[in-house]
C-alpha cells in the first residue's frame, strides 16, 4: 500500500498485478508536504516498536486496514485505488514465478496441472508463498460488510491506460510504466486449462470473478 499525503491518494497494492511499476512510478509523492518530517520520524520509531501509526502501510495491506488505522475524514478525503487481474491468469502468472524464483517449492509439482492440484488440495500445509496468491483480490478492497471501499479499479489487462487515467485524476505528469516483472516466458493462459482446473479457480475465485466481472 502507497499512501501520499502531497498527492492525497491511497494505492491498494495487490500481488501480481503490476503494482510494483505503479509503486515505483509514484513512490517520489510520499514525500514532500508539511507531514513529511512526522511521517519520517513515525516510520523510524516503527521500525524500533512495531506500533504502526498509519503513516506507512505494509506492501501489500488490505484498504480495510487504512480505514481502521486513519482519521475518517482523512481516509474519506484520500483518492483511494487499486488494480486487479483476471483470476485464471494471476494463478498462471504465479505458476511461472514460483517456479522462476522459487524451484524448490514447487518440487515434485512441476507441471501447471500437477501444481494446481496441489495447490487447491485444502488438506496441503500451509506455504506462505503458494498461499498468498490464494487470497481472494476483493478482500483487499472491502470493509468488513464486503462494501468496496475504492474510488477506481484499473485493470491489469488495461495497465497503461488506466494508470494514465489515475495520474490525469491526480494531476501527476502521465510516466510510461516500466513493468519490470512482466514475463516473457508464457503463452495465452487458457492454453493452461483443462475443465477440471478452471472449475478450481472458478469456484475459489468465484466472489472475484462475480465482483470484478472477469470472464475466462
Amino acid at each position: 500500500m502507497l499512501l501520499s499525503h502531497s498527492k492525497q491518494f491511497l494505492f491498494v497494492h495487490i500481488a501480481k498485478t503490476g503494482g510494483t511499476s505503479i509503486r515505483e512510478a509514484l513512490s517520489q509523492y510520499r514525500w514532500g508536504h508539511r507531514y513529511a518530517v512526522a511521517q519520517f520520524i513515525s516510520n523510524k520509531m516503527s521500525q524500533f516498536c512495531g506500533h504502526k501509526i498509519g503513516s506507512r502501510f505494509p506492501r501489500h495491506s488490505r484498504i480495510i486496514a487504512a480505514k481502521e488505522m486513519l482519521p475518517e475524514e482523512y481516509f474519506n478525503g484520500l483518492y483511494k485505488f487499486s488494480v486487479v487481474r483476471n483470476p485464471w491468469d494471476l494463478q498462471v502468472s504465479s505458476y511461472h514465478h514460483i517456479k522462476r524464483e522459487r524451484p524448490q517449492v514447487m518440487e515434485g509439482h512441476d507441471t501447471f496441472e500437477r501444481f494446481m492440484r496441489w495447490k487447491f488440495n485444502p488438506e496441503r500445509p500451509y506455504q506462505y508463498h503458494i498461499d498468498t496468491s490464494l487470497q481472494l483480490q476483493s478482500d483487499y478492497l472491502v470493509d468488513l460488510h464486503g462494501n468496496l471501499l475504492t474510488d477506481f479499479i484499473g485493470r491489469y489487462e488495461n495497465l497503461q491506460e488506466d494508470f494514465d487515467a489515475i495520474c490525469s485524476h491526480l494531476s501527476i505528469p502521465p510516466s510510461t510504466l516500466p513493468h519490470k516483472r512482466k514475463a516473457t516466458d508464457r503463452g495465452s493462459y487458457q492454453a493452461y486449462y483443462t475443465d477440471e482446473l478452471k472449475r478450481l479457480v472458478d469456484n475459489h475465485f468465484a466472489k472475484d470473478i462475480q465482483l470484478l466481472g472477469y470472464r475466462f
